[in-house]
C-alpha cells in the first residue's frame, strides 16, 4: 500500500527543514570567534545532551518500547552520527577550506539513493537516471566553479580530505544502522529515540573533554566563561544544539517514516545546497556562474526525485511496508 499524499507532503516538508538545520554544521568554523572550534562543539553537544535528557524524561514511557540493546545502539549512534559527523565536517572545513568538504558530502545522497534502491527496490533504475544525473552534474559544476577560488595546499589539504572522507563514511554507516534500528521501533518511540542519541553525543563529549584539556585545545578556561566574553559562543552553541541536533534529527525521523529511502536519500542533497548558500553568505560573495548552475541542478534533481516518486508518477512506491519505512537520521 502506498503512502497517502498528505503523509508524503509532510515527509518532504520535514526533510527540507532537517537538511536546512543540518547545513548549520558547515558554519561552525566561522562563528567561534576568539574561542576555538572545540569550545563550540563541546558546548553544543553538552547542551544537546541536556535537551536530550529532558526529552527522555518527557517520553520516559516510550523507553519501555525500546529494548536495552537498542538503547545502547541509540547512544552509540549519537556518538557516531552527531559528535563524530559534526567534528569531521568542522575539521574538513578548518583544514581544507569551505569547498572540499561540502563537495564530498554532496556525494552522500547519490550513494544512499543507490544503496536504498538495492536494499529495497522502490523504483526501476531507469527512473533514477534523470534525478541522480542532475545531482551529479550539479556537484561537478559546483566543483568547477570553485577552481578559481583560493585553495589550501600542502599537509592541511590532506588532513582536510581525510576528515571529509570520514564524514562521508560515518554518514553512510549511521544512516543504514539508524534505518535498520527504526524499522524495529514503533512510531510512538520517536521522541525517546531522539533523546537517546542526544544523550549519546553528550556522553561522548564528556569522555573527550579530558583529552581536549590535556592537549590545550579548549580556550574557554583561558579566555573566561563569563557572558561578557563568551555570550556569543553560548548563543551559537545553543542555536546549533536546538536546530541542527534536536530539531533536525526529530524532523528527519518523522520524514523518513513517510518517505522511501530512495527519495529521502536524494533530498539530503539539499543539505549541500543550503550549506553552499550559507558559506557564500559568510564569505560575502555571490556564486560564480558554474556554482549557480550547479546549485540549480542540485535543486532540480531533488525536485525530479520528488516528482517520480509521488503517487501517480512513481507507481513502484509502496510495493512493501519496508520500502515505505526507510528511516535514517
Amino acid at each position: 500500500m502506498s503512502q497517502p499524499v498528505p503523509h508524503l507532503a509532510a515527509g518532504i516538508a520535514c526533510a527540507v527543514f532537517a537538511t536546512l538545520s543540518w547545513a548549520l554544521n558547515f558554519i561552525a568554523p566561522y562563528v567561534s570567534g576568539a574561542y576555538s572550534l572545540f569550545d563550540l562543539l563541546a558546548l553544543r553537544f553538552l547542551l544537546a545532551g541536556l535537551i536530550g535528557g529532558v526529552l527522555l524524561l518527557a517520553h520516559h514511557r516510550q523507553l519501555t518500547f525500546i529494548r536495552p540493546w537498542q538503547r545502547g545502539l541509540g547512544l552509540s549512534l549519537g556518538v557516531m552520527g552527531y559528535l563524530g559527523y559534526s567534528a569531521c565536517i568542522a575539521g574538513g572545513i578548518l583544514f581544507a577550506g569551505p569547498v572540499l568538504t561540502p563537495a564530498l558530502i554532496g556525494l552522500v545522497p547519490v550513494l544512499l539513493a543507490l544503496l536504498g534502491n538495492v536494499r529495497c527496490p522502490t523504483l526501476t533504475w531507469s527512473r533514477l537516471v534523470l534525478p541522480l544525473g542532475f545531482l551529479l552534474c550539479g556537484l561537478l559544476l559546483i566543483h568547477l566553479g570553485s577552481l578559481d577560488q583560493p585553495l589550501i595546499a600542502g599537509p592541511s589539504l590532506g588532513i582536510g580530505l581525510l576528515f571529509s572522507v570520514l564524514a562521508v563514511v560515518i554518514w553512510l554507516v549511521f544512516s543504514l544502522l539508524n534505518q535498520h534500528a527504526m524499522d524495529q521501533l514503533p512510531t510512538t518511540a520517536n521522541g525517546a529515540w531522539t533523546g537517546l542519541m542526544m544523550a549519546g553525543g553528550a556522553l561522548g563529549t564528556l569522555c573527550l573533554l579530558p583529552i581536549g584539556l590535556h592537549l590545550d585545545l579548549l580556550r574557554l578556561p583561558h579566555l573566561g566563561f563569563g557572558f561578557d566574553q563568551a555570550g556569543s559562543l553560548y548563543a551559537w552553541a545553543l542555536a546549533l544544539a536546538l536546530l541542527s541536533s534536536v530539531a533536525g534529527g526529530w524532523a528527519w525521523n518523522l520524514a523518513t517514516r513517510y518517505l522511501p529511502m530512495v527519495l529521502s536519500a536524494q533530498l539530503i542533497s539539499l543539505e549541500s545546497l543550503f550549506a553552499s548558500v550559507l558559506g557564500l553568505l559568510f564569505h560575502g560573495r555571490w556564486p560564480t556562474l558554474f556554482e549557480a548552475l550547479g546549485l540549480g541542478a542540485v535543486l532540480l534533481g531533488a525536485m525530479l526525485a520528488v516528482r517520480v516518486i509521488l503517487p501517480g508518477r512513481g507507481q513502484e512506491v509502496g510495493e512493501g511496508k519496508a520500502c515505505v519505512s526507510g528511516r535514517l537520521d
